[in-house]
Formats: C-alpha cells, structure tokens, sequence
C-alpha cells in the first residue's frame, strides 16, 4: 500500500478502504450486459471488429485453458471497442457428438437402459433434454471472468439456422461432386461405435508384442513380423519388394496361410521396405491402411474379420473372441505349430487411442462419406502463403503447410444418433437423393434417409460465417465477415483452424474467415506439467476467482501469453495478480483523497515540474509501448509493461516523490493532483481490457462518468521529456543507493538517520525535500558527526549512524561474513586449479563449483564494501 503520512479525510465514500472483488464484479457484469455495451450494431457506421468464440462444448465447464484463451479475446475486444470499433464478440457452443451422447447414455446406463432401448427419436430428445439442463454451464462461467460477448447473438450448432448452413454447405459440395461415398479403411472406435478421424486419434507409446510368424512350407516358406497377430485371419497376400532376390522366386505363386484352409499370393509392391525386418510384410487389406493401398495396387480380396466391436467374426476356433483374447489364442495356436519365429516382448510401439474413451483404435474397412479436400486444402494453404490470412506466431506456418498440403479425404460420417444427420435418402432401386434445406425430401415406400450424422467439426468449420446468418445475405454477415482474429489453441489447427479455411474459401467465394490466426500455446502448472483432470494439479479457475477475484486470474493469464508458447500458472502468481489489483486500489483511493481530479486541462509544460514531467513523458511512452505491443499480440510483454509503469512508475516513485507537493499545498499540489489525475485516467483505461472489474470501478469513481467500458483509448499524444528522465533516474539512483546502504547496515525502512546532502551543481537540488522523505533522512544538527559518506549521482549523502546501530557488533558479524567467503573463495579456486579434478569431474560439477566461485567473489566485494562504510570506533 502506498503509504500516507498526511492527514487525510476518515475515507471516501465512494471507495471502501479495501477492494472486495465478490461485492464488485457480479453488479458490474450485470450492468454492462443490460446497458447494451457488448451488443453489436450491424447498422453503424464504426469500422467492424469480429471475432468469433471456439465454441466450447455443450458438455463442458471452464477450464483455465478456456479462461485463458477467453482472457485474450476480452481484452482484444475491449480495446477495440475504446477505439471505436463496432465490435462484434459472438458467444455459442458446439453439439459436440460423440462427448454428449457419451454423457446421455451413460445416464441411461446408470438407469440400466440404452439408446437402442429408447429408439432414435426418443434418445435424441433426452439429449436435447440434456442439453437445456446441464449444457451451457460455462458460458455463464464466462460472464463470470468478464467476457464482454454479445449475448443477443448466442448461437448453437445445431440451432435452426446453423443446422440449414450444414445441410446447405452439404448439398452443394455434394453437387460440386467434393462429397462422395466410399469404402476405405478408417478409424473405428470400438467403444463408441464410430467412426473417427485421424485428428481425433490419440497415439501413445504402449507396451505390446512383435511377433514373427512363418508363413507357408518348405522353399515357400516367408516370416512376416506384426504387432497385432490376430489380423493374420484377414491376411490376403505377402508383399516384397521387387527388387528384393530372396523372394523373386515367391512373386506370383500362393503360399499357404496358417490356421486356415486359404492360400494366399506373394505380391511384389515398391512400398515394402527390403532393409526392415525381414523384407517381407503380412498384407491385410480390410484392417490396415497401408494394406488397404496395397490391396487397391494388386486387387486382392477385402476380408473383414471383426465386428464393430472388434469381436472376431470368421474362423471357428477363435470366432467370438475379443481381438486382444484372439492375439494370444492366435499365438498359442501357432506357436504349437511350430510357426513362431521370434516372440518380443515387452515391445514400445506406438498405438492408437479414441481421444474420447481412449480406447484403442482398430482400423476398419468400412462404407463411409468423405469430402474430397485436394482443391480445398490447396486453397486453404494458399490463403496463407500470399498473405490474405496470417498466422501468428509466423513459426507456426511451417504446422499449418505440414498440415494442409499432406491432407487425406476427410471421413465426415459419424455413427452416432447426435448430430446433423446426413441429407440424403436411398429409394428402393438403388436411388441416392441429396437433400437441401428448400427442398422436400423423398417419399414413399422404401425410401430412408441415411442413418449417419456429421462429423462435428464439419458443422464448427461453418462457424466463422454461420453464425452471421449464412447462407441468407444478413446485414450481420455484411457487416461483420470476414472476422479479423481468431485466438485459438496450437493444438487444435488440425482439428478446427483448418476446416473453417476450407469450408470459408469455399463457401464465401473466396473471401477468408479470419484475417489473423492468433496461436496460443497450453496452459500447465507451474512446473510446466500438463494439466489434467486425472492428476492433482488441475485447478478450476472458479474456485481462484472465489477466493482472489476475476481480475486476478485474468492479470495471471494474461502475464504469461508468449505467442504459441504454453503458459505456466500457479496460485501464488495468482496471488501476486490480486495484490497487484489491491496495489491499484490502494494507491488511487490515496491519489482521490489527495486531490487527485481530470478536472480541467492540463498545466502548460512550463508549470510542471521535472517529476511532472517525467511521468507524462513515461506514460506516453508505455500507451505507445502497450499498442505496439497489442497489435503484435504480445500479451506477457503488454501485461509486463503495464505492472511495471502502474506499480514502480507511478506509485511506488511519482506518487512517493510528490508527496511532499501535496503536503505542501498550495499552486503545486494542485498541478501535481492534475497531473496524477490524468496518469491516473490514462493508466486505467489501458489496463482495463485485461483487469475490467477494478478498473471500471476506479475510473468512475475518479471521473465521474458512466463506464469505462465505451470510453475512449488512450493515444500516444507524442509528449516526451528525455531531460525529465534522465533528471528523475538520478534521484532514482540516489534513493536506490542509500536504501540498500540502510538495508546493509540493518537499518530498518522507518528509522530516521541525520544527513547531510550535497546536491548543489546537479539536478538534484529541487528534490531534496523529497529525498529526504524517501529514505528517512533527518537535517543534521548540532553535534552531527559523519560516519558514512556515499557519493552518487554527481552529490553526496553524508550520514551520522551514530546511537543507529552496534558498530562493533556489526563490524564482527560482517567479518565473520568475510572470512567464511574467503575460505569458500580458496575451496573453488582449490580444486578449479587441480587439473586432476578437471579432469575427472563431471561439466555440471565443474560449472557448479565456478559458480560458488562466482558467488563467493561477490560476497567478498559486497561484505568489504560494507566494512569499509562502518563508522570508525
């Protein structure tokens, strides 16, 4: 707290004596909401400034990667709007499929029942039930911390509107033949019963088995090597490498498959790679990707050998057993066979896992739609390279490129009963009808609209334009598309940055959802470990906004967003941030009771004195810093400037260096109350996008007017004052000095000493009342005797440290100090000039031992110092 020496009104009312965030924030919010302050106006004619929420999931509750990225975004917002932007924060949530039919059935599983047991329509409708209960919970979390979103536009993904975009977007990729059915191997989930992409598949390191087996008898002999043995029921063929002379002899002939009454061919195909292994691999076309490839090459025989729920389906001795129960049957059967070569155990490899239920993927041949994404992928990437879009930080282009111009057809089709349900209906005699939203949809005997719905991100990657209206031309799709940023996690390019680039070229003629991709790293604790609701160091940012405030988490998250870099956060820096939002309190309620007023305009520069001036000259400078800063997206760096301007620059310096001004009175105190009035005006306007709750309450109270939340941002008005620096940085170097002298000779803060100063001849000279404040420095009188005398800056401070502290007392302890530095100083240098030692030790002891060297030279120097600046006996 700055500290107040003067009398002072018993309070002022309008600013209890400390700030009570739980009393403050919850009336605020309301307030703002209900006076129309976020609510866009398409109709204006303000520049626009859009961004669109990710959607979080109807299933969800904040989480501080939310309230992270949520932080950005308000402040983002909040600046613009200062600026006089229209603009648009658009709120909503994702359906999001197979996380809330998870949620449902496990409800009924609870009830001993399951969808089947309910039907289509009936289990979709508890969804839905589901939904109006429990969905939504964070987006009033989100009003919580702040978020400045327009409520009036809140939207779902499967709300009317958005769902005629889906079936919109749907028919007329499918016109444009970028939609189509087909068979491939995709990614199955054997718990939920899906299909999944490849950007919702978790890999992870387990422990398995690799397995050789020999296939075929006598000079046909080939050992094939797997991981996953009991595909070899499926396995139609053996591939080599052409080139490969071990098996020329092999390519083209059949060769028996153990286990069974199949023979199936050598096939020779280039992806087979001749130095791995044994240079030939088991081709199972139905239940491996790459298999599948080859299979395509060679036309062999597509045999599936699993249901959906990875039971085997073919064979008798293991038909009904589980895949992983069928793996070691296969193996003992083979093994009994004599057919097992090499058996290796444990063997790390990579695997697949469901990123819902993680459970481990099989690969499935299956009947499913995809888009075909070559000419959309193209464009997404080129929208980027010729610069229309720009990903921040630039680093993360070479991701998105890996990304985007290596990416596979997307398996849209999702075998779930949650969701857009695909548009199109198959009649009796092979008919395929694709169905948009103006159109009616077949009927008659036989005909049934597909069972499948969309893959969920097929309907967020709308997001950016369906939102606005589309596919009606609205004035809110006029007024506010494209979106200028979009703040989104890394992790998630793959998943939702770069469908909405596909589905937003395509669907709007070209024009790009966003113009900038703002990349955030993850949040972590703070040991850098990820955060995780299994482990004991996940934090649910409610619980810190009970108990330090909303301000302070978002200070906390702000202060460690480095571009694309994760941020760690614990709760002392959450502490710090609260003491931080005190500190402001503190240090304005002082300010307002010591005339401290944006009444009137400011002095003319030649009645400002150089600590006036000083501080307008900084605070030009850091609003200059901060926007450069903020269009750069540096939120750590704007957040640190900001801290340090507010808590050394002004309170800690100006407002300490003016007190002796306002105790003073008179024509001085009332410049130096406009002057701290207008840094006071200023510094909470450009803090306010990141601490709203503290600041609005603080400015309305200094300026009596209605909100600072449409108040307008502070310019850069050009004032600048290198004189006034560097005259005020000497002072700062004086006051610096002598307090860590007191601080040597265990003086404590308060307690006053006699001096002597000498400033005569520098610019010290008119600040000498308020040096002497600052350290505690009384005039020397009679009988002043010096005992200490320090020159700094150009001047002199003489002390008399007499009846102040022990001489002797204190000349003991110090030389103690000494002498056990030198003797640590003899260790290091000891055994760094042994180049026995050198020669044996370890870098990191070396380097270890340099630095108590380092350390030990320092103390040294500091200790003597302080000796020598002991008054003499």
């Amino acid at each position: 707290m700055t500290e107040n020496t003067q009398q002072t009104p018993a309070s002022n009312p309008e600013l209890p004596t400390q700030y009570a965030p739980a009393e403050v924030e919850g009336k605020l919010y309301e307030r703002w909401v209900e006076r129309g302050y976020f609510t866009a106006d398409a109709t204006s004619d303000k520049p626009p400034y859009t961004i669109v929420i990710p959607p979080p999931n109807v299933t969800g509750a904040l989480h501080l990667g939310h309230a992270f990225q949520v932080t950005l975004m308000d402040a983002l917002t909040r600046r613009k709007r200062m600026q006089g932007f229209e603009t648009l924060w658009l709120p909503g949530m994702d359906h999001a499929g197979i996380a809330t039919q998870n949620k449902v059935e496990q409800q009924l599983a609870e009830e001993g029942k399951s969808r089947q047991d309910l039907g289509r329509e009936a289990f979709t409708e508890r969804v839905w039930q589901w939904k109006d209960e429990y969905g939504g919970r964070i987006l009033g979390q989100l009003k919580r911390l702040g978020a400045g979103l327009d409520w009036s536009r809140e939207r779902f993904t499967m709300d009317e509107g958005l769902s005629e975009a889906v079936q919109t977007i749907f028919k007329k990729l499918y016109d444009d033949e970028l939609i189509y059915r087909a068979e491939r191997i995709i990614n199955w989930c054997p718990r939920c019963l899906t299909a999944i992409s490849d950007i919702e598949v978790d890999y992870q390191d387990d422990d398995g088995e690799l397995v050789s087996l020999k296939y075929g008898e006598g000079d046909e002999t080939v050992v094939v090597a797997t991981t996953r043995v009991e595909t070899m029921l499926g396995d139609t063929a053996v591939a080599v490498h052409p080139d490969d002379a071990r098996y020329a002899h092999l390519v083209g002939k059949r060769i028996k498959l153990p286990l069974t009454d199949r023979t199936i061919p050598v096939v020779a195909d280039t992806h087979v790679d001749p130095e791995f292994g044994t240079g030939a691999v088991k081709v199972t076309p139905a239940h491996d990707p790459n298999d599948f490839a080859i299979g395509q090459r060679h036309d062999l025989e597509l045999m599936t050998i699993m249901d959906e729920r990875g039971v085997i389906t073919v064979h008798g001795p293991f038909q009904g057993l589980d895949r992983f129960e069928a793996r070691s049957a296969i193996v003992a059967a083979m093994r009994e066979q004599g057919r097992v070569v090499a058996e290796k155990r444990p063997y790390v490899h990579s695997v697949g896992h469901c990123s819902r239920c993680k459970t481990t993927v099989e690969p499935r041949l299956s009947l499913q739609w995809w888009v075909k994404v070559e000419t959309l992928a193209k464009a997404a990437g080129d929208a980027v390279r010729d610069g229309r879009v720009a990903l921040h930080p630039q680093e993360m282009e070479k991701r998105y490129f890996d990304w985007v111009d290596n990416l596979n057809d997307w398996c849209i089709s999702r075998q779930l009963w949650w969701g857009h349900r695909i548009p199109v209906w198959y009649g009796p005699n092979g008919e395929t009808v694709c169905v948009g939203p103006d159109e009616e949809a077949p009927t008659g005997e036989g005909w049934v609209q597909d069972e499948d719905v969309l893959d969920t991100w097929f309907s967020s990657g709308l997001w950016p334009f369906s939102t606005l209206g589309w596919p009606e031309q609205t004035p809110d799709l006029e007024k506010f598309y494209s979106t200028d940023v979009l703040v989104t996690g890394h992790d998630i390019i793959f998943f939702w940055v770069v469908r909405m680039m596909m589905f937003g070229l395509y669907a709007m003629d070209g024009e790009v959802p966003f113009k900038t991709v703002a990349l955030t790293g993850l949040v972590r604790d703070e040991f850098g470990k990820k955060m995780s609701k299994s482990n004991p160091n996940a934090v649910d940012p409610i619980d810190w906004m009970d108990a330090y405030g909303s301000d302070a988490v978002r200070f906390t998250l702000a202060t460690g967003a480095n571009p694309g870099a994760d941020v760690p956060i614990g709760e002392d820096w959450v502490k710090a941030s609260r003491n931080f939002a005190n500190k402001i309190w503190n240090a304005t309620r002082f300010a307002l009771m010591n005339g401290a007023t944006v009444e009137g305009e400011l002095p003319p520069v030649e009645q400002l004195s150089a600590t006036d001036r000083w501080i307008l000259s900084r605070l030009n400078k850091t609003v200059a810093e901060v926007d450069a800063f903020y269009d750069d997206f540096q939120f750590a760096k704007l957040s640190d400037a900001l801290y340090h301007f507010a808590w050394d620059e002004v309170f800690d310096w100006y407002v300490e260096l003016s007190k002796t001004t306002f105790f003073a009175g008179g024509e001085g105190a009332k410049v130096s109350g406009r002057v701290l009035g207008e840094v006071l005006d200023v510094m909470l306007r450009v803090l306010h996008p990141i601490v709203p709750f503290v600041t609005e309450t603080l400015w309305t109270t200094l300026t009596g007017k209605e909100t600072l939340v449409i108040a307008d941002w502070p310019k850069d008005s050009g004032f600048r004052d290198d004189a006034a620096e560097q005259e005020i940085a000497l002072v700062q170097q004086v006051v610096t000095e002598v307090r860590r002298f007191r601080s040597d000779q265990g003086l404590q803060p308060g307690q006053k000493v006699p001096a002597e100063l000498t400033l005569t001849g520098t610019p010290l000279a008119p600040h000498e009342a308020a040096i002497r404040q600052l350290l505690r420095l009384q005039p020397a009188e009679e009988g002043f005797h010096v005992t200490a005398s320090l020159p700094v800056a150009g001047a002199t401070v003489a002390l008399d440290l007499s009846g102040t502290i022990d001489v002797e007392a204190e000349r003991k302890r110090l030389t103690k100090d000494l002498g056990a530095a030198e003797k640590e100083k003899a260790q290091a240098v000891g055994k760094l000039s042994n180049e026995a030692f050198l020669g044996k030790a370890p870098d990191n002891v070396v380097d270890k031992i340099r630095g108590r060297l380092a350390k030990a030279e320092a103390d040294i120097e500091r200790i003597s110092g302080q000796l020598a600046n002991l008054p003499q006996s």
